[in-house]
């Protein structure tokens, strides 16, 4: 007789991924990585365990967008006291923080309960073209 193969957490290896992000479109790019972080390049793929691998993206400060998003996307925030909503142009958001905005993207692609967070700890963005996990030997995957 024949059984369902179930995917248990100690039997799973994690690799380290390096993306560049420099002239990839915003959102192409994150459901290609948010793909990676939920494992759905992997034949042991499950949804209710993580599989995934580690994701580190570099040069999100040159990532782009099309159409008129980098004046018209707002990004928005409460800050918990009374009239304090913000609001951040994505053009405002690249110049700052260009981290947040691929990280912003991602998050949303993930599931929203406990896996997706331990999933969104895989995920390390950096504006540069530095990154500090040269110790994991990450190989570079390309979009």
């Amino acid at each position: 007789m024949r059984t369902t193969f179930i995917t248990k957490p100690l039997e799973v290896e994690r690799k380290w991924y390096v993306i560049d992000a420099e002239g990839q479109t915003l959102g192409r790019l994150s459901s290609q990585i948010a793909h990676v972080l939920r494992g759905k390049h992997k034949p042991i793929y499950s949804p209710n365990t993580d599989v995934g691998d580690y994701v580190i993206v570099i040069n999100a400060e040159k990532v782009k967008v099309t159409g008129k998003k980098l004046e018209n996307k707002t990004y928005v925030r409460y800050t918990g006291y009374i009239g304090g909503r913000k609001e951040t142009s994505l053009k405002d958001m690249l110049k700052n923080k260009p981290e947040r905005v691929i990280s912003h993207a991602v998050k949303g692609m993930l599931p929203k309960n406990n896996l997706g967070k331990k999933m969104f700890s895989k995920f390390h963005v950096y504006a540069g073209a530095n990154h500090k996990h040269e110790a994991q030997k990450p190989e570079v995957m390309t979009i």
